[in-house]
C-alpha cells in the first residue's frame, strides 16, 4: 500500500535525524559532560542547525563524473556532473557504457565531506541527492517546517552537481590542439580540447580488476588452474598493467572515489601486439582459401562472437545494426590482412600446375603476376573478378552462420547487407 505524503517525509525526517545522531555521538565519546565543547556540539548538531549549515557548506563541494584534479592535483577549473546515460553511442570503451549504474564521485574541500555522506543516505532505493534533484516534495516537507527555508535548503543540495562559476579550464590541465577545419595554417581551424579524468568510469575499472584478482571466486579458479581442476567459472588476468598513483599521502585532495581507492588508479598495458607470421606457403591443391581464412584464429573468434548474438535474437534497432556491422567490418579488416600476407609471395605462384584457385581468386592473391603476364594483367584489368570474391566471401559469411532461425527473405538481407560492407574492399582488392 503506498504511504501518504506526510508518513514519507515523517520517515525521512528520521532517517536524517539518524544521520546526525550518529555523528554527534562520535564527537561527544571523546569528551566529559561538563567540557564546554559538549554543550556547543549538541546546538550545533540539533536538526534544523545542522540542516541549515550543510547547506551553506554544500556550496564548498561539487558532485561529478570527470574530474581535473587527477590531471594535475594544482590545476583550478571547472570539473563535469555528466550522467552517463546522456552520453553520446559509441563504439569504443567510454563513461556511456556505465548506463545509470554508476559511482558519483565529489570534489572540494575534504572538510565538508559529511555533507557528501549525508546526500548519498538512501531511501526505498534513492539516494537524498536524487530526491533533491527531481525536487522531492516529501524531502522538502522533511527538511524544513518552514516551507521557504526548505525550498531554499532543498535547492542548495541539489546544486552540488553543478560547477561553480563559468566552465574554465587550467594552464596546468592538459589541452590538445585538435584540428576541426582543412587549413593546419589557421588557429581559426583548431579547437582546444582539455580532457577531464572519466572518474566514475576509473573507479568502475578499479573495481572490475580488483574483484577480478583477490576474490575468493577468482582465487578459487586460479587454484583450480593450478591443480589441473575444472572449476564452474573462468578467471581474468592483467598482465602488464601499472598503478598510477594520485594525490601522494592526501587521495582525499584528488576526490572523494580516489580516496575510497587509496589514490590507486590501474592503468592497462597498451603494447603493440606480437606478430606472429603466418604460414608463407601459396594456397596450392585447393579451390579457394576461404576456408582457410575462415579457420584462422581471429576469423573464427569473430564468426563465433557474431553466431552467438545473431541466435539470442536481439531486437531489431540501431544499436544491434551498429555490432553486427562492427563483427563484419572486422572480418573484412582480418580478409585484408590475409591476402596482403599472400600478396608478398614470389610473383607468378598462382601459375604453378598444382594451383586450383579458380581464377577470381588467383587474380585476387597474385596482383604481382600482372607484371609477367600480359594475358593475366588484361584479366586482371577487365574482369568481374572483385564482385565475384566478394561474392564468394559472402557465401563463406552465410554458410558459418548456418542454423540461425531464419527463411529465404531474411538470408537475402543478410547477403545484401555483406555486400554493401564489401564496398569498402574494392579500391584495396584492385591492387
Amino acid at each position: 500500500m503506498k504511504q501518504e505524503p506526510s508518513a514519507r517525509s515523517a520517515e525521512l525526517k528520521q532517517l536524517i535525524q539518524m544521520f546526525i545522531d550518529e555523528r554527534l555521538a562520535a564527537k561527544l565519546e571523546k569528551l566529559e559532560p561538563d567540557d564546554p565543547k559538549y554543550a556547543e556540539l549538541q546546538g550545533q548538531y540539533r536538526f534544523d542547525n545542522w540542516i541549515e549549515d550543510a547547506a551553506r557548506r554544500v556550496g564548498q563541494l561539487q558532485v561529478v563524473t570527470h574530474t581535473l584534479k587527477a590531471v594535475h592535483p594544482d590545476a583550478k577549473g571547472t570539473s563535469l556532473f555528466i550522467p552517463p546515460d546522456t552520453l553520446p553511442d559509441k563504439p569504443w570503451v567510454g563513461s556511456h557504457l556505465l548506463g545509470d549504474n554508476y559511482a558519483t564521485d565529489v570534489v572540494g574541500n575534504a572538510a565538508a565531506l559529511d555533507v557528501y555522506k549525508f546526500l548519498k543516505l538512501e531511501y526505498q532505493g534513492q539516494t537524498l541527492l536524487a530526491l533533491a534533484l527531481e525536487q522531492n516534495a516529501e524531502l522538502l516537507d522533511a527538511l524544513s517546517d518552514d516551507p521557504a527555508k526548505a525550498r531554499e535548503y532543498l535547492e542548495s543540495f541539489a546544486s552540488i552537481t553543478q560547477s561553480k562559476g563559468s566552465d574554465r579550464s587550467s594552464t596546468r590541465a592538459k589541452q590538445i590542439y585538435w584540428l576541426v577545419g582543412e587549413e593546419p595554417t589557421r588557429n581559426d581551424d583548431f579547437h582546444l580540447l582539455s580532457p577531464l579524468y572519466p572518474s566514475s568510469l576509473s573507479h568502475r575499472i578499479f573495481q572490475r580488476i580488483q574483484h577480478d584478482r583477490f576474490s575468493e571466486e577468482a582465487k578459487a579458479a586460479r587454484q583450480a588452474r593450478r591443480e589441473n581442476k575444472l572449476f564452474s567459472t573462468g578467471h581474468a588476468d592483467y598482465p602488464n598493467f601499472a598503478t598510477q598513483k594520485l594525490g601522494g599521502t592526501k587521495p582525499q585532495n584528488i576526490s572523494q572515489l580516489n580516496s575510497e581507492r587509496g589514490g590507486n588508479n590501474y592503468l592497462l598495458a597498451s603494447l603493440p601486439p606480437v606478430w606472429h607470421a603466418r604460414d608463407s606457403k601459396p594456397p596450392l591443391k585447393v579451390e579457394s582459401v576461404f576456408p582457410r581464412f575462415m579457420y584462422e584464429k581471429q576469423p573464427r573468434w569473430l564468426m563465433k562472437r557474431l553466431h552467438k548474438f545473431l541466435l539470442s535474437n536481439p531486437p531489431v534497432n540501431v544499436h544491434t545494426r551498429k555490432r553486427v556491422d562492427a563483427y563484419v567490418d572486422a572480418l573484412i579488416e582480418e580478409l585484408v590482412l590475409f591476402s596482403a600476407h599472400l600478396h608478398q609471395l614470389e610473383p607468378g605462384w598462382s601459375a604453378d600446375p598444382d594451383c586450383r584457385l579458380v581464377e577470381a581468386e588467383q587474380l585476387w592473391l597474385d596482383p604481382w603476376r600482372a607484371e609477367l603476364d600480359e594475358e593475366f594483367a588484361a584479366r586482371r584489368t577487365f574482369g568481374d573478378w572483385v564482385e565475384e570474391v566478394q561474392s564468394r566471401f559472402a557465401n563463406q559469411v552465410n554458410k558459418a552462420l548456418s542454423g540461425l532461425p531464419a527463411g529465404d527473405a531474411e538470408h537475402s538481407e543478410w547477403s545484401r547487407r555483406i555486400d554493401k560492407k564489401l564496398n569498402a574492399l574494392r579500391e584495396v582488392l584492385d591492387v
